[in-house]
C-alpha cells in the first residue's frame, strides 16, 4: 500500500514539478500533477500485472491525453499544458541514459537493446497522444451526428 502512495505521490510532484518548469499557470499546476499522477498509475499498474511496458506506456499516454483534453475543456487552457507535464512521469529517462552510458563505454551490443526499448517507449508515448485526440474527435462526431439526426427526426 506504501508503495502505491508513494508512486502516486512522487508521479503528482513530478508533473506539478514540471508544470512549473514549463510555466503552466499557478491555477492549472494541481491539475497537471493530477493529470500525470493517474497516468502513471495507468502505467505502473499495467506494468506491475506483466504487461509489456510499451503497451502501458501507450495506455498511460492515452489516459494522459484524455484528461488533459478534459481538463482543457473545463478550465479553458491550452491541452498542451496538461498533455506535456502529464506525460513526464513516462518518459523512459532511465533507459536512454543507460543506453548512453553503454554508448560512451563502447559497449554497443548492450547499448542496441535499451535504445530499441527506449524508441518504442517513446513511439508509444507519441501513439498514445494522437490516438486520445482522434478518439475524442470521432466521439464528438457521433455525439454531434446523433443531435442531429433527433433534431431532423423531431422537426420532420
Amino acid at each position: 500500500m506504501l508503495y502505491i502512495f508513494g508512486q502516486l505521490f512522487f508521479s503528482f510532484i513530478a508533473s506539478a514539478g514540471f508544470g512549473v518548469i514549463f510555466n503552466a499557470p499557478r491555477k492549472a499546476l494541481v491539475h497537471c500533477g493530477i493529470v500525470g499522477m493517474v497516468g502513471w498509475m495507468f502505467y505502473i499498474t499495467l506494468a506491475d500485472a506483466g504487461i509489456d511496458t510499451v503497451i502501458a506506456s501507450f495506455v498511460g499516454a492515452f489516459v494522459v491525453a484524455l484528461i488533459g483534453l478534459i481538463f482543457a475543456r473545463r478550465y479553458r487552457k491550452p491541452m498542451i499544458i496538461y498533455s506535456v507535464a502529464g506525460i513526464i512521469p513516462l518518459v523512459p529517462g532511465g533507459l536512454a541514459y543507460n543506453t548512453m552510458r553503454h554508448v560512451a563505454q563502447n559497449d554497443y551490443l548492450a547499448a542496441i537493446p535499451l535504445a530499441a526499448k527506449a524508441f518504442m517507449i517513446s513511439g508509444a508515448i507519441a501513439m498514445g497522444l494522437v490516438f486520445a485526440e482522434v478518439f475524442v474527435q470521432i466521439v464528438m462526431r457521433i455525439i454531434v451526428h446523433s443531435k442531429e439526426n433527433r433534431l431532423k427526426q423531431g422537426v420532420s
